[in-house]
């Protein structure tokens, strides 16, 4: 077993993520259980239900009413569930929903035993209504339980879970309509599911009030506007509420299309649905389990972009493979048949690959939500994350009905859509938010030219400012520095390594410090060590190449006096840094001018080795180089 498989494996045997990862598991299944078991006795058993209603013997309009019945709550209480779970302790609050969920079953089993079709609707809304308090205590919690290395695999293990939910959910939601008594199946299942997920909540470990003394709002209009206001405060969480939101669009668009899709454009049957719902679902939980190895175990931004670039183009193949199907036959086509058509394969696998850039693209936003926003009003935000991914839902079935309905586009071209639509939408999100590009181009630099491997990070000091001090091999340095902290940093760099085409875009997103010699621009010298300060005095880290020049021997240059007017004006922590490897590379200057060479290779093994932080009184120049050149030794 990989290190990374065992960290995942470790974490969800833990008994501070085990229990809560059960309960929202049991949660999503139960929801799924119900919802389709209902749908599918309204669209082939309505007959056994007695209701009132003018429009009871209209399945689309009970179908559609039922869809609209669960996401109504999110944009009545997700307002509210946002102020109780910051207000009070998580875990006690969880087991309260857990068993509102007990006796909202209960009564999805009286409904069933009177055959009462109103009573089982209003149980839907009930339902919506609880998954409604459930979802931004949900994830407030992740971030107090769990170390922010642990986030990204905490989030997948939720994001696995709720899909694996959704399929399993289908298909016994379908299995328990065709048994005898299904309604008396079905209520032992959905109350025996509500039960074991309330158990399962009292052993969530506690986590403590973010806010114990807010007052509640309990006007949803005016909290709604509220709770928006907060997701708005940080533009990058914002976007990103926005980006989850658009998957869900996304998500619930193919979700909502793939029955439609296997009865009229492959001409399969209920099992070759089952088979396309699992090749989605799957797709996705491998996606969300990838991004923790793929990220190294943290929040890596650049996974969103290449996420989203997965998703336009297995969009666009599932379109292409539609209509490399073969044509028709009279009769209906069998899960075997099936499996011997290469194009349906095609398409299977597309489904997949979408789920699992899809699981690429939704991970990372999570867990950045969870990090960035300030725990005072971290549910808050979570629950304007869940009205707005209400939103985009609604706005989903009606671009559908749109599509389909008055455009008159086949399925096939509504899915072709779907996937342009996702690629000039990452292209607007990712340029009004350029760390996402950065981080993008420094994750594919870290992955394909070069392979870092980190030493001793963890002395970067996690909170306050330090100066890093680092050899200067490559123009790529600070990339390769920046893709391996979980800091940000403000890298001070020559100006003409500054102004290189494509780097420029990334060091400006990063804040970078452009810096020239004295001699040659006294005016810009200075505004260099000016910024350096500012930088500092907020808290940030910043880091320098006190050689002030790339190397062209591979050895290291002696450092300059600029370390010491920094920390003579704000004397902070210094940390020594050293690359190792990178001599010899595309971008140095071995073997001539850096970068007037082909590439020797790709791949290449790095290494980013951190020293113990000195004090500011104890740096000089002189000791700085030594720390460095004894972390670099021999590996130039």
């Amino acid at each position: 077993m990989s290190s990374n498989s065992a960290k995942q494996t470790a974490l969800i045997k833990s008994k501070r993520f085990l229990p809560f990862f059960i309960t929202q598991f049991l949660g999503a299944f139960n929801d799924n259980v119900f919802r389709n078991s209902l749908a599918l006795l309204i669209g082939f058993q309505l007959t056994r239900f007695e209701s009132s209603l003018p429009f009871a013997d209209n399945k689309d309009i009970l179908i559609n009413l039922a869809a609209v019945l669960f996401i109504l709550p999110l944009f009545i209480f997700s307002a509210t569930a946002g102020q109780l779970a910051d207000k009070y302790e998580k875990s006690q609050l969880i087991r309260i929903v857990k068993f509102s969920e007990v006796i909202i079953m209960s009564l999805a089993a009286v409904a069933f035993y009177f055959s009462s079709l109103i009573g089982l609707l209003a149980v839907l809304f009930l339902m919506g209504t609880q998954s409604s308090f459930f979802g931004p205590v949900k994830y407030a919690i992740i971030p107090q339980h769990l170390k922010e290395t642990e986030l990204v695999a905490g989030n997948a293990w939720v994001e696995l879970g709720t899909f694996i939910a959704i399929l399993l959910g289908t298909i016994l939601g379908g299995l328990l309509t065709e048994l005898p008594s299904a309604t008396t199946w079905i209520s032992c299942f959905i109350i025996g599911l509500a039960t074991f997920g309330y158990l399962s909540s009292k052993h969530i470990p506690p986590a403590p009030s973010s806010v114990p003394d807010l007052h509640i709002n309990w006007n949803p209009i005016t909290q709604t506007f509220r709770t928006l206001r907060y997701a708005r405060e940080t533009r990058a969480v914002y976007l990103s509420i926005l980006a989850i939101s658009w998957f869900w669009f996304l998500g619930i668009a193919y979700l909502t299309q793939l029955p439609n899709f296997t009865s009229f454009v492959i001409n399969g049957n209920p099992n070759i649905w089952t088979c396309l719902l699992a090749s989605f679902s799957i797709g996705i939980a491998l996606g969300s389990l990838s991004c923790d190895r793929l990220s190294g175990h943290k929040i890596e931004l650049g996974i969103v972009p290449l996420g989203s670039i997965g998703l336009t183009i297995f969009g666009i193949d599932l379109f292409l493979a539609s209509y490399a199907l073969p044509p028709h036959n009279l009769e209906e086509i069998t899960i075997i048949s099936f499996f011997s058509i290469s194009a349906n394969l095609r398409v299977l696998i597309d489904l997949a690959l979408i789920g699992f850039f899809g699981g690429l693209f939704i991970v990372p936003l999570y867990a950045m939500i969870q990090s960035r926003t300030n725990e005072a009003y971290r549910a808050r935000v979570i629950a304007a994350n869940n009205i707005l991914n209400a939103l985009f839902m609604l706005v989903s079935g009606i671009c559908a009905i749109i599509s389909m309905g008055l455009l008159k586009l086949s399925i096939p071209q509504f899915f072709l859509i779907l996937a342009l639509s996702n690629g000039l939408v990452a292209i607007y999100v990712f340029s009004v938010v350029p760390e996402f590009t950065m981080r993008f181009l420094i994750y594919l630099l870290s992955h394909s030219m070069y392979r870092v491997k980190s030493l001793n990070l963890d002395r970067i000091p996690e909170t306050g400012p330090a100066v890093i001090v680092c050899n200067h091999v490559s123009y790529v340095d600070a990339l390769l520095i920046a893709g391996a902290c979980r800091r940000p940093i403000r890298f001070v760099m020559d100006k003409p390594i500054y102004d290189l085409p494509v780097l420029n875009f990334i060091f400006r997103v990063a804040k970078a410090i452009p810096i020239t010699a004295k001699a040659k621009h006294p005016t810009s010298f200075n505004h260099a060590f000016d910024r350096i300060a500012e930088e500092l005095e907020q808290g940030n880290v910043v880091c320098i190449f006190p050689e002030g020049k790339l190397t062209k021997t591979g050895e290291i240059n002696p450092f300059k006096r600029g370390i010491e007017k920094i920390l003579s004006r704000t004397p902070v922590p210094v940390v020594p840094m050293a690359l190792q490897g990178l001599w010899g590379s595309f971008f140095s200057h071995h073997g001539g001018p850096a970068m007037a060479k082909r590439p020797r290779r790709f791949w290449s093994k790095i290494r980013l080795v951190t020293g113990h932080p000195i004090p500011a009184e104890e740096a000089s120049a002189e000791k700085l180089y030594q720390e460095v050149a004894q972390l670099r030794g021999e590996n130039a």
